[in-house]
């Protein structure tokens, strides 16, 4: 068995050394360059590399072949695809009476081998002569299909512009090449890279991955993709945490050095979602550094490695995390499959690919496992291919099996397949075929082929397929998942990315996540998420920043928003709220409890005014109202009815009319009312206190309650006629406060509030004077006066009122109904201070009873005998009787009995003034013409 290894390695060892004779020494560079040829009436050239790299190309001096390495079983995969659908429409007939050939050579991934087939291909002769106008060009390819990666393509774009040889690829996505301007020859049958970065960045929006790090290569196709998904994040609002640029060719002096960078910038960044738009092999490179130091993160991959079997096949490929990725759209065929399955040479003409590849998974070499191996041997990546059962095989190139469909993806194909039916049914139209044959030239100038590529319109599978005016196609993507499979990944497709809509739409809605506990989605965010009714508040870049709730005014309905809105008009928010409301107005509404309160006691007073007013008119001769002045009393009970009236104007949605109502009927009912005590105070101080005759003649003339009531009640109304001129009451206008939902209507006093202030004050003044006239006169008998009641009603108003001016400024939201509350108190004071005692006596105080009770009082009734004293009846006319004894004063129980008709209305009443040391000089009214003087004098003396 060791012998017949042996043997096979020295016939591979000798075929490889052929190969490479030829190439330098051989005039025929038809082997050498290009791998694989068949024969037909139209050549297609083919320009794939089944090959990863070029070897050491930074060392290359001398303008020599370019030495391959790194067989790559995809794109290899790739090449029998589009291989396998010429001979599929050769076998249907698609062209009568033509045959479709093909020229295919390997592009190793390098720019500069792709241009050298390019020249072979174009080649006339075995050569390329140069030309003013290649307008009748007519070489042997007509097209050429690839290349793989878009920085070749467009190498080889560039070249072919000059002969308008069409380039159709199945790969190559970078943007650039939809510039007709540049590239006019250049088509594709897969969509341009500016829908693959919006697929990548909707799929990081849909997984709410916004902080992500981009390692992209430094060719044309990287460049490009990484600009086109700058602007693309920036709409889905994905933020870069970090960019790194690899050098695109691994066979580079500082690759490795910057590989180990990035690796490092990868394992120390908080991102945990990482883009990478690269090259397989560079991949392959970075995904070692991260199985060596056990890293884990999200990978998004370009569609340049997103289905890669080398990838999914690394050892230790399950402890980088998970992997997504778009390809594009894919499909699977049956008879593509039985082709690997029973891969052959073609009869007439060569596949040194095929016999490549037979060789490394066929050809037994043992020494190539050992621990030195011999410098043929390719690398370890592809010794896996190596079949077990390679060294019982005699013939490694007649021996197949179903490795290539078990270990490829070859859905992934679909787009080869597409590009040779697009040309297929271009050269139907330019060969102006039929059922039965082409009646068209077949040696053509390319640029005929590419003005009908460009036009044709297809199906195939039940999908139409065209080109756009860019050449390009819009099927949207696949994406694609990479679950974990024992020691491997398996590629699955979990949705699909549609280009019209810009949507994604996931299949498989359950994902099986390898790199998250309780498969839970990855969480790749640089901060929380802002609630609704919060914004951001932006740090350094967009997607890092600090929630802050919205100010009053502001709102936000949605989670991470950049700014608060602002509230549209009649509407309001408070902080951190999610919607705006319309403020609600607070007044005193006619339906809540506290005004219905106010409400009952107003009419309640008025009904109590009433009443009081009939008790008065029914027992007007009555001794307790005769001495409360009845007329008097009336006026101030209109006064006090008018006060309770102005309640009522406070409740309800206050205008400009109750505003002014409710002011001008308190100020002018109280000022009516306290104008009438005055005149009551006024009366007990000048008829009780003792002055000279001169003084008592004088303050007696200024007696006239008329007068008095008018001219005091006439001032207030002035003072409210100013008021209203300059400075009126008027609904509140001021804006409500920001950090309240409540909008209060209430009145305001005037814009000064002076006004108000000289109006209180006046009926203060009013009231403080009756206080201090009735307090001078505080020693006379309750029985013959009120002044207690003047006194404690006057203390009680002036309370109530000193304590609304507090309240009503530390609380003006409240002041409509403190004010009102005010009125009703003091009001409601007068009434219980100056009418409910003389409805009291009027209705349940005999008055000889009160007479005896107020002589008992006094001592004039001091024992049963008391009929013995003696006791002189004696008419004074015009005589004050006083009693004078060592300065003090001794002063006779006396019944006076006044009647007057010009000033007060007639009284009965008996006085008695107590003893005391001071003078006592009664009033000028009690020793009139005409009044009777009955005087019971026991002798008192002091």
């Amino acid at each position: 068995m060791q012998k017949r290894s042996l043997g096979f390695s020295l016939l591979s060892a000798l075929m490889l050394l052929t190969c490479i004779l030829t190439c330098v020494h051989g005039c025929d560079f038809a082997q050498p360059v290009c791998g694989a040829e068949a024969e037909g009436d139209v050549v297609i050239g083919i320009m794939l590399p089944c090959h990863q790299k070029v070897s050491a190309p930074q060392e290359r001096i001398r303008p020599e072949s370019f030495h391959c390495s790194h067989f790559d079983l995809e794109t290899f995969m790739l090449s029998l695809a589009t291989i396998h659908e010429i001979e599929e429409v050769n076998a249907a007939g698609f062209l009568p009476g033509v045959r479709l050939g093909y020229l295919m050579c390997d592009t190793c991934s390098y720019a500069s081998k792709a241009l050298q087939n390019v020249e072979h291909m174009l080649a006339i002769n075995s050569s390329l002569n140069v030309k003013c106008d290649y307008t009748d060009f007519r070489p042997r390819v007509k097209i050429i299909l690839g290349a793989l990666y878009s920085e070749v393509s467009i190498a080889v774009a560039r070249l072919l512009n000059v002969y308008m040889v069409p380039l159709l690829s199945s790969t190559s996505s970078s943007s650039e090449l939809s510039e007709k301007t540049r590239f006019p020859v250049f088509l594709r049958t897969i969509p341009s890279d500016i829908h693959q970065t919006k697929a990548l960045a909707k799929l990081m929006h849909h997984f709410d991955w916004n902080w992500v790090g981009v390692v992209y290569g430094d060719d044309d196709y990287g460049r490009a993709a990484f600009q086109s998904f700058l602007w693309d994040a920036d709409a889905n609002g994905v933020c870069l945490a970090y960019q790194e640029e690899l050098p695109s060719f691994l066979g580079h002096s500082e690759s490795k050095r910057r590989i180990r960078q990035v690796a490092q910038h990868i394992r120390s960044s908080s991102a945990q979602v990482v883009l990478l738009i690269l090259r397989a092999e560079l991949v392959h490179a970075i995904f070692e550094e991260m199985i060596r130091t056990n890293t884990s993160r999200t990978w998004i991959a370009s569609d340049s490695w997103s289905s890669s079997w080398y990838l999914a096949h690394m050892d230790g490929i399950n402890k980088i995390g998970d992997i997504l990725g778009f390809t594009f759209v894919a499909g699977k065929t049956e008879s593509f499959d039985n082709y690997l399955k029973n891969l052959t040479t073609p009869t007439a003409g060569h596949n040194h690919f095929i016999e490549k590849y037979k060789n490394l998974r066929f050809n037994c070499t043992p020494e190539c496992f050992s621990s030195q191996p011999p410098p043929h041997c390719p690398p370890d990546d592809i010794l896996k291919i190596k079949s077990a059962v390679a060294c019982n095989i005699n013939n490694p190139q007649e021996q197949n099996d179903d490795y290539l469909v078990n270990t490829l993806d070859t859905t992934k194909a679909f787009p080869n397949r597409i590009a040779v039916w697009a040309v297929a049914h271009a050269l139907k139209k330019l060969l102006k075929c039929n059922t039965s044959s082409c009646s068209g030239e077949t040696d053509f100038p390319p640029w005929q082929l590419l003005e009908e590529l460009k036009k044709v319109k297809f199906q195939l599978d039940g999908q139409d397929f065209f080109f756009n005016e860019n050449g390009d196609f819009v099927n949207g993507y696949d994406l694609l998942m990479w679950e974990a499979d024992r020691h491997h990944r398996e590629i699955r497709m979990i949705g699909k990315y549609h280009i019209q809509g810009e949507q994604i739409k996931l299949i498989m809605k359950n994902l099986n996540w390898v790199s998250t506990v309780n498969n839970t989605t990855p969480w790749a965010r640089c901060s929380e998420h802002c609630a609704p009714g919060s914004a951001k508040k932006i740090l350094n870049v967009s997607c890092c920043y600090n929630c802050t709730l919205c100010v009053e005014g502001t709102f936000s309905d949605d989670s991470d928003v950049n700014d608060c809105q602002a509230c549209p008009n009649g509407t309001w928010s408070m902080r951190g709220w999610t919607q705006c409301k319309p403020r609600y107005e607070s007044f005193l509404r006619w339906s809540d409890p506290h005004p219905i309160s106010m409400l009952v006691a107003a009419a309640f007073g008025i009904v109590l005014l009433f009443t009081i007013f009939v008790i008065f008119l029914v027992n007007r001769n009555s001794a307790p109202m005769k001495k409360a002045e009845v007329r008097l009393s009336c006026v101030m009970m209109a006064g006090l009815a008018v006060s309770f009236a102005s309640v009522i104007c406070f409740i309800g949605r206050p205008s400009v009319h109750l505003c002014r109502a409710s002011q001008l009927m308190y100020a002018m009912g109280f000022t009516l009312c306290v104008s009438c005590i005055l005149v009551k105070a006024y009366r007990i101080f000048l008829a009780f206190l003792p002055f000279g005759q001169i003084v008592n003649r004088r303050l007696y003339k200024l007696y006239k309650p008329p007068v008095i009531v008018i001219v005091v009640t006439s001032l207030q109304g002035i003072i409210c006629l100013l008021w209203l001129l300059f400075d009126s009451p008027d609904v509140d206008n001021t804006p409500p406060s920001p950090q309240s939902m409540k909008r209060v209507i209430q009145c305001r006093e005037g814009s000064t509030f002076i006004g108000f202030g000289v109006m209180l004050g006046y009926i203060a003044l009013l009231a403080f004077v009756c206080f201090l006239l009735a307090f001078k006169s505080r020693k006379v008998p309750q029985e013959y006066s009120e002044t207690g009641y003047i006194i404690f009603s006057m203390l009680m108003y002036l309370f109530v009122w000193v304590c609304f001016i507090p309240v009503y400024i530390t609380n003006s939201e409240q002041g409509t109904s403190v004010q009102a509350s005010a009125i009703l108190v003091s009001t409601y004071g007068i009434i219980f201070c100056h009418f409910l005692p003389k409805c009291y006596e009027a209705l349940w105080k005999a008055e000889a009873d009160a007479v005896e009770k107020i002589l008992r009082k006094w001592g004039v009734i001091s024992s049963p005998d008391q009929n013995s004293n003696t006791e002189t009846d004696k008419d004074v006319a015009g005589v004050n009787t006083v009693f004078q004894r060592d300065n003090r004063f001794s002063v006779t129980s006396t019944t006076t009995i006044l009647r007057s008709s010009d000033i007060l209305s007639p009284v009965s009443e008996v006085d008695i003034l107590p003893t005391s040391n001071e003078n006592i000089h009664p009033h000028p009214q009690l020793i009139r013409l005409g009044s009777n003087v009955v005087r019971r004098r026991r002798s008192v003396s002091c």
